[in-house]
C-alpha cells in the first residue's frame, strides 16, 4: 500500500513539474528584465565618479580638528608629496574629523606605519584608528611584527571583533582599508532597533565579514549604544607619525 502511495505521489510531483515547466516556457523573459534606472558610474584613477574625495594629496579642506578648545579649527597635520602625516604632539592629541557627517558608507583609506619603534609588543607601534561616526573604531597598528591582544591588532573593531586573518604589511609599506558600513538605527524613543554592521578588506583581504558592532568603542568595560544621527569620520592621533593618502567615500 505504501509503495502505491509513493508511486502516485511521484507521478503527481512529476506532472506538476511538467506543467510548471510548460507554463514557465510560455512566459516572455522580457517580463522580468529591469532596464530603468540606469546607473552609470565612471571610475578614474580607482575613484568612482560618485565618490566624495576627502583627501587627494593636496587639500585638507574636508577636515577639521576634533579636540577640545581647538574643535572645528583647521587641522595642523603635515602634508608633503601627496601624503598627510600625524605631527609630533605639541599641545596634546590632534585628532581630526570630516566636516561632513555620514551614515551608511563605503570608505577607502590608505595608510602607512612609520619605521618600527623599539617596542616589540603592545599598542605603541604605529597606533591610530578610523572612527566611523566618531565612535566605532577600526584599529590601525603595526601588526606585522608587533605582538598585542587579538582584538586590538590592525583591522580589529577595537576591543570587539578580531580580524579573520592578519593581512598586515611591514612598516613603511602602504596599506589600505576598504570599509562597508551600515549605521545603527534607533526608534523615536532613542532605543536601538538595529546594530551597526561593518565589512572590512585589509589590503584586499576580507578581515571583517558583516561584523556586528556592539556599541561605542571603549578601552575599558563593555561597549554600549547611545542614540545618534549621521556623524563625522574621525582619524585618531595616538602619538605615532602614521601617514595617510587617497581617502574617499561613497554614501550608500
Amino acid at each position: 500500500m505504501n509503495r502505491v502511495k509513493y508511486t502516485l505521489l511521484s507521478i503527481l510531483i512529476a506532472t506538476s513539474i511538467n506543467v510548471f515547466a510548460k507554463e514557465s516556457n510560455s512566459i516572455s523573459p522580457s517580463l522580468t528584465e529591469v532596464w530603468q534606472p540606469v546607473k552609470k558610474v565612471q571610475v578614474e584613477n580607482s575613484i568612482p565618479s560618485d565618490a566624495i574625495v576627502l583627501f587627494d594629496g593636496t587639500s585638507m579642506n574636508a577636515w577639521e580638528q576634533a579636540n577640545g578648545k581647538f574643535m572645528g579649527e583647521p587641522i595642523t597635520w603635515d602634508v608633503e608629496n601627496g601624503v598627510m602625516t600625524i605631527p609630533p604632539r605639541i599641545k596634546g592629541p590632534q585628532n581630526i574629523r570630516t566636516k561632513q557627517k555620514f551614515c551608511d558608507i563605503q570608505l577607502h583609506i590608505e595608510w602607512r606605519i612609520p619605521t618600527s619603534l623599539k617596542h616589540k609588543s603592545g599598542q605603541k607601534d604605529g597606533n591610530s584608528g578610523i572612527f566611523i561616526q566618531q565612535r566605532y573604531e577600526v584599529q590601525i597598528l603595526n601588526s606585522h611584527s608587533n605582538e598585542t591582544y587579538a582584538n586590538g591588532q590592525a583591522g580589529a573593531i577595537y576591543k570587539q571583533s578580531i580580524p579573520l586573518v592578519n593581512a598586515s604589511k611591514p612598516t613603511m609599506e602602504w596599506q589600505s582599508y576598504d570599509i562597508i558600513y551600515t549605521a545603527p538605527r534607533f526608534d523615536n524613543k532613542k532605543e536601538l532597533t538595529q546594530s551597526a554592521f561593518i565589512t572590512v578588506l585589509h589590503n584586499g583581504v576580507l578581515i571583517q565579514n558583516h561584523s556586528e558592532i556592539l556599541g561605542n568603542t571603549v578601552s575599558r568595560g563593555a561597549p554600549s549604544y547611545q542614540q545618534h544621527g549621521c556623524e563625522a569620520i574621525k582619524i585618531q592621533d595616538h602619538s605615532s607619525k602614521v601617514s595617510f593618502r587617497n581617502i574617499w567615500l561613497r554614501k550608500l
